[in-house]
C-alpha cells in the first residue's frame, strides 16, 4: 500500500460531557475516528501499571470509527495513529509510528515520526479527566492538537517513504541526536532547554502543542465525567 502523502497526521481529542460526577466512574466510551482520505493503524500504549486497551492496536479504514468501553478505574496513556503500513496478520510495518512491526502493539509505544495524544480518566476530585497534545519530538509526550497540515516543501527534515514521499516532518533530536536538541543531560531542565529552529516550525503551525521536552503550553482539556472520549485523526 502506498504511503499517505501527508506530512504528519494531526489527532484532536474532543470531550463529551455528561452530567455525572468525576468520583462516581460511570461507564464511558472512548471512540477513535480516521476522518482521513488514507487508512491509519491506531496505537494505544497505556502508562506504567494500567490495562492494555484493544490488544494496543488496530486496523481503522478512511472515514470510519472503532468504538470501546474505558476502564472504569483510573487510567492514562496515549494513542497515536500510524500510516504507510504494509503487511498482514500480526505482523505489519509502518513509516510513521511502527511499535516493533506489530498490529496490535501490546504494550509498546510508537517509534518516530509519530504524533501522540495523552490521555488520563477518572482521575476525580481536582484532577478531572484530560487530554493533552504535542508535536512530534520524540522527547515530548503527545501529539499535536488542532491545526492545519504544514505544507511538506516547508519541511526543514523530511522523512520519505518509499518513491520519495515525504511521509513526517523529524525532530532536531531525532535527526541529530545532541544533547541541546534532545534536551538531556545539561540541557535537562527548564533553563537549558529551549526552543530550536526545529521546534519553531511545529509551533508556527500549531501553536498550542507542545513541540520540544520543556514546552509549556497551556492545551490540557478538562472535563468531569464524559460519557464519551474521541481521538479524532483529520479533523
Amino acid at each position: 500500500m502506498a504511503s499517505p502523502k501527508v506530512l504528519f497526521l494531526l489527532a484532536t481529542s474532543l470531550l463529551c460531557c455528561g452530567a455525572l460526577a468525576a468520583a462516581d466512574y460511570a461507564p464511558m466510551t472512548l471512540t477513535v475516528v480516521n476522518n482521513c482520505a488514507f487508512p491509519v493503524w491506531p496505537g494505544i500504549q497505556a502508562n506504567s501499571g494500567h490495562d492494555v486497551l484493544e490488544g494496543g492496536g488496530f486496523f481503522l479504514p478512511s472515514l470510519s470509527h472503532k468504538s470501546f468501553p474505558a476502564p472504569t478505574r483510573p487510567w492514562s496513556g496515549r494513542i497515536w495513529a500510524r500510516t504507510g503500513c504494509t503487511g498482514s496478520g500480526a505482523q505489519l510495518r509502518c513509516a510513521t509510528g511502527d511499535c516493533g512491526g506489530r498490529l496490535q502493539c501490546g504494550g509498546l509505544g510508537g517509534g518516530a515520526p509519530a504524533t501522540l495524544a495523552q490521555v488520563s480518566l477518572h482521575h476525580g476530585g481536582a484532577q478531572l479527566d484530560q487530554a493533552s497534545a504535542a508535536a512530534p519530538a520524540p522527547s515530548s509526550p503527545a501529539a499535536p492538537p488542532t491545526s492545519p497540515a504544514p505544507a511538506r516543501r516547508s519541511c526543514q527534515l523530511r522523512s520519505p517513504a518509499g518513491g520519495g514521499a515525504v511521509v513526517a516532518c523529524r525532530s532536531g533530536c531525532e535527526a541529530f541526536r545532541t544533547d541541546e536538541l534532545c534536551c538531556r543531560n545539561m540541557y535537562n531542565s527548564p533553563r537549558t532547554c529551549r526552543a530550536s529552529k526545529y521546534s519553531e516550525f511545529f509551533k508556527r503551525e500549531c501553536p498550542q502543542a507542545f513541540t520540544y521536552a520543556h514546552d509549556s503550553p497551556s492545551l490540557t482539556h478538562q472535563c468531569s465525567a464524559p460519557r464519551e472520549l474521541k481521538v479524532i485523526f483529520c479533523h
